[in-house]
């Protein structure tokens, strides 16, 4: 059976990019058709300046959204990274075997210590290898299939690189994963400058619909949508963003065609009405869904140990593999006091 792999990072609150572009797939799609695992990573958002008890409150509301989603315990594993030891045991043998050349060539890194400096912050050595943490989450587990957004592909590529020079130094270990994304709303774009994608980190709340945003929110920030000059409604991603951007949540949310959609507005008024009350009613499912795990707290608590428990399950003998491999000697192996130096 295939085998999927994905995350969520908790840096900030879920949006509405997360669940159009990754989320709903998971749960509609990924869980029924492969063996799909899904973690929060909540080592990656240790790379920049954080607040502990934020991280932890995020890791824990992220967990409690993806079953909102739908996510089935039953059906995947749901975990928390830091849970599972094998992530960082892997992490640097990995690190042994890629390049600092490529490291500095990852563009997240290039766009995020640029942020930092900026900032006046100091840029962390785990904002450096960090893609290498995000190939150990993957080969891990033998993943075929890593479904991601536009801008995580490049890592998803580090991770077939490594896994395959890993494979030719040390003998066969690793499945060579491969990147999948949907089609329409693969990235929602921020409401507010729709060159930029709709993130949980940014700082532009106005643009950026979240998860647990309320109805009368949701329509607001819809409703003050940065559009296009003209007033003709037509679906082109290039001339006019900020149209195509409403375009493309409408049709992600109801099931449509951007670029059919298009043909039934006269106005960019009406559009944003039908976009804000299809949003309304695409969370409505979920937030109610969260509201009744939020009551039981301990539920999630056991299906996050008992997820960890079935990840370290399947990682553990992949990981061990891979250090039997590089060199490293066995634990359980006494080394004779006559050994050769």
């Amino acid at each position: 059976m295939t085998r999927v792999f994905s995350g969520i990072k908790p840096t900030g609150h879920l949006t509405l990019g997360n669940y159009l572009g990754a989320m709903r797939r998971w749960a509609t799609v990924d869980q029924y058709r492969a063996d799909a695992l899904f973690c929060i990573v909540d080592l990656h958002a240790l790379t920049v300046d954080h607040d502990p008890a934020r991280v932890r409150r995020l890791s824990r509301q992220a967990a409690t959204l993806l079953l909102a989603s739908g996510l089935d315990p039953e059906r995947c594993t749901v975990f928390v990274q830091s849970h599972v030891d094998e992530h960082t045991r892997l992490s640097y043998l990995l690190e042994c075997v890629a390049t600092d050349g490529e490291m500095r060539r990852m563009i997240q890194y290039k766009e995020k210590a640029a942020r930092e400096q900026r900032r006046g912050g100091s840029v962390r050595l785990s904002l450096l290898t960090y893609p290498v943490l995000m190939a150990a989450d993957i080969l891990a587990y033998g993943t075929d299939e890593v479904p991601v957004g536009n801008d995580q592909t490049q890592h998803v590529e580090l991770a077939r690189d490594i896994a395959v020079r890993f494979n030719q130094r040390y003998g066969h270990t690793f499945v060579v994963p491969r990147a999948t994304s949907p089609g329409v709303a693969a990235r929602v774009m921020n409401l507010q400058d729709p060159a930029s994608k709709m993130g949980k980190s940014d700082d532009t709340g106005p643009g950026i619909v979240y998860l647990l945003d309320e109805p009368d929110v949701v329509r607001k920030k819809v409703m003050r949508a940065v559009t296009d000059s003209g007033s003709e409604v037509v679906y082109d991603r290039e001339s006019r963003p900020g149209i195509a951007n409403l375009l493309e949540i409408l049709a992600a949310c109801t099931g449509g065609d951007p670029a059919e959609l298009a043909g039934s507005y006269d106005g960019y008024g009406a559009l944003k009405r039908d976009t804000a009350d299809a949003v309304i009613e695409v969370l409505r499912p979920l937030q109610e869904r969260h509201q009744e795990l939020c009551a039981d707290p301990g539920s999630l608590e056991g299906v996050l140990r008992e997820g960890a428990e079935r990840a370290r399950g399947m990682a553990r003998p992949t990981v061990d593999a891979a250090y039997r491999a590089i060199g490293l000697l066995p634990a359980s192996e006494e080394v004779p006091l006559n050994a050769a130096r």
